[in-house]
């Protein structure tokens, strides 16, 4: 009997999703960043196995949207559970607070919800009961599982537990399916991830990333990647470039270091950057950046 199924990984702004994708995957397709927002859209991942295929679709943190852009991040997450078989709701066990994942969990619309207790490598093991407790008497999950994403702990019996809850059904995808990607767009993801993580304040909530050029020369070994980095002020790209181009190097090093793990080949990487006034209340700019709605 083949198993399948849609898994939703839902939860506050830097609850650890993405990690937790990456880390089920073991391979990384999503952006991360200790700044929350950094995922905006959907994102597929597949794990295929023997007698199972996963679909796992990484969501962006349930918040309050104050732009066209996070109102459609809202919508995104709207389709990642009405779709699901399985919503993994995830919350961060080192700052854990009652209140404010009560209120986010109360919109999520769903059945078979599993509670997943992340980062528990931050806090002590007594500190995670009462959260179960609190969390339980809200609401009743099919599952509760602590993990450590970052570390890996708990990831496997995660998807032994999820596996078990799975009905009989189709392979979606090959097997040799990771995600729903195109190379381009995780490419300019792994470019504002490394934004995301050297800028301060509220400028990498203003970038968005394109690549324009994605080509790959087999007799050289070598992926040629040209990408444009859009900030909404000119105080920002200065920003962004820093002093003789120093941030802008910094940035493209890093980038290509998860580049070339990602193609398994060099990497020669090409940045600039264009300032686009409030981009993030633009349909047709929202549009352009692939932050399209769902059909």
């Amino acid at each position: 009997m083949f198993k399948s199924g849609f898994i939703s990984i839902m939860g506050r702004p830097n609850a650890g999703k993405s990690t937790l994708l990456n880390a089920m995957l073991g391979e990384k397709i999503a952006a991360v960043s200790s700044k929350p927002q950094t995922t905006r859209t959907q994102i597929m991942g597949v794990l295929t196995h023997n007698d199972c295929q996963f679909v796992f679709v990484d969501t962006p943190g349930i918040h309050k949207p104050k732009n066209k852009l996070g109102k459609f991040m809202m919508k995104e997450v709207e389709a990642g559970s009405s779709e699901a078989d399985v919503v993994l709701y995830i919350l961060d066990a080192s700052t854990y607070n009652f209140e404010r994942e009560a209120e986010v969990l109360d919109s999520i619309r769903a059945e078979n919800i599993f509670l997943i207790i992340n980062k528990t490598d931050k806090v002590e093991k007594e500190s995670i009961l009462p959260i179960i407790a609190q969390m339980t008497a809200h609401r009743e999950f099919a599952e509760i599982v602590p993990v450590s994403a970052l570390k890996k702990d708990g990831v496997e019996k995660l998807l032994d537990i999820i596996k078990e809850h799975l009905e009989e059904g189709p392979q979606y995808f090959p097997d040799d399916t990771l995600t729903d990607q195109p190379e381009k767009q995780i490419a300019a993801e792994f470019i504002r991830e490394k934004l995301m993580r050297n800028l301060n304040d509220e400028i990498p909530f203003g970038i968005a990333v394109t690549t324009d050029l994605m080509k790959y020369d087999e007799a050289k070994d070598l992926t040629s990647i040209t990408a444009t980095i859009y900030c909404e002020k000119d105080s920002h790209k200065a920003i962004i470039i820093g002093k003789k181009g120093e941030m802008l190097k910094k940035i493209g090093s890093q980038a290509r270091h998860d580049l070339e793990k990602f193609t398994h080949s060099k990497v020669f990487l090409q940045l600039w950057v264009k300032v686009k006034d409030n981009w993030r209340n633009s349909d047709m700019m929202l549009k352009n950046f692939g932050y399209k709605e769902q059909k």
